[in-house]
């Protein structure tokens, strides 16, 4: 029992949010912190230390992630057991995928919620007190709530509370992953694929861009697979095409696309709709034929060498992203050079690398031969070290060419900012510069989630350094 003292009814309860994982993720916490928002007796504080009841909403893809969302449960169980918060609820993909094994082994905690528990957050965070609250929804005080998985997208009767930049929002358009890779357990607690209809979509969209956001960054376990369970169809043209209209959206971004699922239309489509950003994050996972078949992932290496050719005919200006897995089980001396040779010849503009975490309840996890750690970790290092004068390469081209760039930060007198070639958090920046007078001249000007103008003067194998 907590050593706090309940609070009274007439005052808010401060909470504090923990996010871990994707982008994903960070959508299901926006959706349950809007939930909270419209009971009117949260107060939101960004410093766990200020929280009276502390969420931890988890990720559960490998072990190193799973690791770091139990580390933050016992982190905020021991905050609870000092007295220092008064409530401690988890959700997310950790309580989804291990709810029994959580609440035996962790039973301090007092509310474990699975994936988008907006509907559920509200008596999670405040107990008794939720009872009389409109968005009261679970029976009792019963631990465990984590509800099954839905079979159609689950709308949310919330506004999302954005916890990112105003400017750039990540919008998810599907749950779930109908695919069936050897090594990913996603299926399993996300369940099948299930897309949101294209009307929330757009309004969804239109709410953020009312509300100053002028990047929108399309995510879901597949994106390609867009539409396909509601209109029997890949829809995501067809969707691209309706945000082409939104006005004062300046950039729509594509993460998270299946290489098998990239058609012509929607290549095309992206070629010719002006607010689509010329990016595309599409993960491989291999460059060989035999550990393709052995990780289910479909395609070949002919087919994805086609796929850049495409992408790169359409719009020769495009920065593609992908990421490779190592140290799969069966992945031997031969296969990693072919993969190597594969990103020698297809010239990423961005690449990142992953060792392989064997994950119980997948194929993956019974397959033999296993490649040691330490050479999967090897391997990792040796391909990112091959990509990188790749990707200095591809950025000297680069050089003298003028981009609209989104202003996000300061670093000294410089500016921090991202071209179209640049997702938030994961790819590079445009570092702007100028002499001292021309800065002088234009702070003033100048304000986070703006436009400039910049002529790219250096480049470095991750980021751009620029003039105004």
């Amino acid at each position: 029992m907590s050593a706090v003292q309940e609070p009274k009814s007439n005052t808010k309860t401060r909470v504090g949010l923990v996010n871990l994982g994707c982008p994903k993720n960070w959508v299901d916490a926006e959706e349950m912190l809007g939930a909270l928002s419209e009971t009117g007796n949260a107060e939101f504080v960004a410093r766990k230390e200020d929280a009276d009841v502390l969420i931890v909403n988890t990720c559960a893809f490998i072990e190193s992630a799973k690791e770091e969302s139990v580390n933050a449960i016992l982190d905020a169980v021991r905050r609870k057991t000092k007295g220092k918060v008064q409530r401690v609820v988890v959700t997310g993909c950790l309580s989804q995928r291990y709810a029994e094994e959580l609440t035996h082994e962790i039973p301090e905690v007092d509310a474990y919620l699975g994936i988008q528990a907006a509907s559920q957050i509200s008596q999670a965070v405040f107990g008794r007190r939720a009872l009389s609250l409109p968005m009261a929804g679970l029976a009792g005080e019963k631990r465990n709530q984590v509800a099954p998985i839905e079979e159609k997208y689950p709308l949310i009767p919330t506004n999302r509370m954005r916890a990112t930049a105003p400017w750039t929002a990540y919008l998810k358009v599907s749950e779930g992953c109908d695919h069936t890779c050897t090594f990913c357990s996603i299926p399993k607690f996300r369940g099948r694929h299930r897309s949101k209809p294209m009307e929330t979509i757009l309004d969804e969209a239109r709410y953020l861009v009312d509300n100053g956001t002028v990047e929108i960054n399309l995510i879901a376990q597949d994106t390609t697979a867009y539409g396909m369970d509601l209109y029997k169809e890949l829809a995501l043209p067809r969707l691209l095409e309706e945000l082409g209209k939104l006005e004062g959206l300046k950039w729509v971004r594509l993460l998270y696309c299946y290489p098998t699922m990239m058609s012509d239309r929607l290549i095309q489509t992206m070629a010719n709709t002006p607010n689509v950003a010329h990016y595309v994050d599409i993960p491989l996972q291999h460059g060989t034929d035999g550990m393709l078949r052995r990780m289910k992932r479909g395609g070949s290496v002919a087919s994805y060498a086609r796929l850049i050719e495409r992408l790169r005919s359409a719009m020769p200006d495009i920065a593609i992203r992908t990421t490779f897995l190592v140290g799969f089980p069966g992945e031997d001396d031969t296969a990693f050079e072919q993969l190597k040779q594969f990103v020698q010849m297809s010239q990423f503009d961005r690449l990142g690398v992953f060792t392989y975490s064997p994950e119980d309840g997948t194929p993956g996890y019974d397959l033999r031969p296993r490649v040691l750690k330490r050479v999967a970790e090897a391997r990792r290092n040796e391909l990112m070290a091959l990509q990188q004068p790749i990707s200095l390469a591809r950025n000297q081209a680069l050089l003298g060419q003028e981009f609209d760039v989104l202003v996000e930060g300061r670093r000294g007198d410089d500016w921090i900012a991202r071209s179209f070639r640049d997702a938030p958090e994961i790819d590079g920046v445009v570092l702007v510069r100028g002499n001292k007078s021309e800065q002088n001249k234009s702070e003033q000007k100048v304000a986070l989630g703006e436009w400039r103008r910049v002529r790219i003067t250096e480049a470095h194998p991750y980021d751009l350094i620029a003039t105004v």
